[in-house]
């Protein structure tokens, strides 16, 4: 069962382990290349900001953004801000999200998302935990995919393993984590099954498109191309 409220404070917890990171930047290296192709550490932070809000919105029953250009435009519009402003709007912006988690609710409804995805208002809270850990790996400044808690790390392959499961483009796969953990996805393409073995950073590395999976073992095949999330 997922526990929203637990969620909410792995979620705080994650955004002031990023923050105080962050803030060892300066006016320079925000606006420098984050991980991600074509942007900055700046449209990281704005990125982070900008969906805070917009899970706001989707918890109280707005649409989560009104148009996709206007989130790639508020994105573009913020990213070159000062450090000091940009850490300020994260923290804030934070806030609000925290305060629509506390409001009273039904945390069993359905709620939509972008481009008419839809899930349970009870694992808005994870999905925000998402950004904000796979986004603090993606700025590049020492905080890496083997540094994020177990729990989530866990969590983050079931959530991709069961994203991927039954797509047309990804073979039947079995995942096994060197501890003993194991997933299954795909199943939708001919080929397979095909075992992926390797670390557990590594497999979410592959699976979250921030890994080339070298650091994996295969065998009935080779490593499945994944399609981009």
């Amino acid at each position: 069962m997922i526990d929203h409220v637990r969620d909410l404070a792995s979620v705080r917890d994650a955004t002031e382990r990023l923050l105080s990171a962050a803030a060892k930047l300066d006016n320079v290296s925000v606006a420098e290349p984050s991980r991600l192709p074509g942007w900055s550490r700046g449209h990281l932070l704005a990125h982070l900001a900008r969906n805070a809000d917009a899970l706001v919105n989707v918890l109280e029953g707005r649409p989560m953004y009104t148009s996709g250009d206007a989130r790639d435009n508020d994105i573009e519009r913020d990213a070159p801000r000062a450090l000091d402003v940009q850490l300020t709007d994260v923290r804030e912006s934070a806030a609000r999200l925290q305060d629509a988690g506390a409001a009273p609710a039904d945390w069993s409804r359905t709620v939509e998302l972008r481009n008419g995805v839809t899930d349970s208002a009870a694992r808005v809270p994870f999905r925000r935990w998402i950004e904000v850990e796979l986004h603090h790996v993606d700025l590049g400044i020492g905080y890496e995919l083997e540094d994020l808690p177990e729990e989530f790390v866990a969590r983050e392959i079931d959530f991709l393993a069961e994203r991927f499961g039954g797509h047309k483009d990804v073979p039947s796969t079995g995942l096994a984590a060197d501890d003993g953990r194991v997933w299954t996805t795909g199943g939708g393409a001919e080929g397979g099954p095909i075992g992926v073995r390797g670390p557990a950073a590594d497999l979410l590395g592959w699976l979250a498109g921030r890994r080339d999976g070298s650091g994996l073992t295969t065998d009935g095949g080779p490593l499945p191309a994944l399609p981009p999330l």
